[in-house]
């Protein structure tokens, strides 16, 4: 099952005192994995205008290096805030988070909210001592996952796999394609195989994609496991940074994703249950 346990996610500054009501929150995220954020967001902000941004001519982000990662998700934003002038900027992406919240913070003007991995409440839910983290390879070898672990679960057993195949089997799931059993089977060995692996009790969902294959999962580990992922967490601070503000949608709210050729058609069903009924190239 899921946790709306949630790590705290980082904060950003204090907004300025008269925001637009029209201007939208900006959600990002290397692909559609964010719309498990999006979907929390409605629940406590139903009237705020959103843009989600996905980075479809990115993705994925794990295989990439910091550098490349980084400089993508500041300049990807940075060309967005100033065409879209968004209240907020919610980085809804694990590693994106990991690697360039602090550079996005340095060059953008405008409150940032970022994802890390639910380590803490992990280490508060675990009853056997041992976690399982499943992430991108690029955010499971980060040193602010090494920092959360010390700070948060220096007395557990914290077990780590990159599972790129998990992103394909989300983006598949949401786009009405069967999901390969192997790819999720392959992503609860490789936890369950690791020494201590066969005492995994919690498992941290570090990648925005993952809830979306939770149920598979949850199938593939056994019963007596917990997933924990940050999603509700992430949308009490965007309602916390954006308190006392005033919403009006001006237009309906949009789906950008980026790269060139046709829109991904495949999705044009399924987002408007997430909000979003415009499609745009960026």
């Amino acid at each position: 099952m899921a946790s709306d346990i949630t790590s705290a996610p980082e904060t950003a500054a204090t907004m300025p005192a008269r925001v637009d009501p029209a201007s939208p929150i900006l959600l990002f995220d290397s692909g559609v994995g964010g719309l498990t954020v999006l979907q929390e967001v409605r629940k406590v902000l139903p009237d705020a205008p959103v843009i989600y941004a996905a980075d479809t001519a990115g993705l994925p982000y794990g295989t990439k290096t910091e550098a490349q990662i980084a400089a993508r998700v500041a300049g990807l934003l940075g060309r967005m805030t100033e065409r879209f002038r968004p209240r907020l900027v919610c980085i809804a992406c694990n590693t994106a988070s990991t690697i360039a919240l602090g550079m996005v913070r340095d060059v953008l003007e405008v409150p940032i909210v970022g994802t890390v991995p639910a380590i803490k409440p992990a280490a508060m839910l675990t009853k056997t001592g041992v976690i399982g983290l499943l992430g991108t390879q690029a955010t499971i070898r980060q040193a602010y996952v090494d920092r959360l672990e010390h700070e948060f679960a220096a007395d557990r057993r914290l077990l780590r796999h990159g599972a790129p195949g998990l992103v394909e089997a989300a983006e598949a799931k949401l786009r009405g394609e069967r999901v390969d059993p192997a790819l999720i089977r392959h992503a609860a060995e490789a936890l369950r195989s690791q020494p201590g692996g066969d005492r995994i009790d919690t498992v941290v969902l570090a990648c925005t994609h993952f809830p979306l294959v939770e149920d598979e999962l949850a199938e593939a580990f056994g019963p007596g496991v917990t997933f924990v992922h940050g999603a509700a967490g992430i949308a009490r601070q965007v309602a916390r940074l954006t308190a006392g503000q005033e919403y009006a949608r001006s237009s309906a709210d949009l789906a950008l994703f980026t790269g060139s050729g046709n829109l991904p058609s495949s999705y044009a069903a399924r987002l408007p249950a997430y909000g979003l009924t415009r499609m745009e190239r960026f």
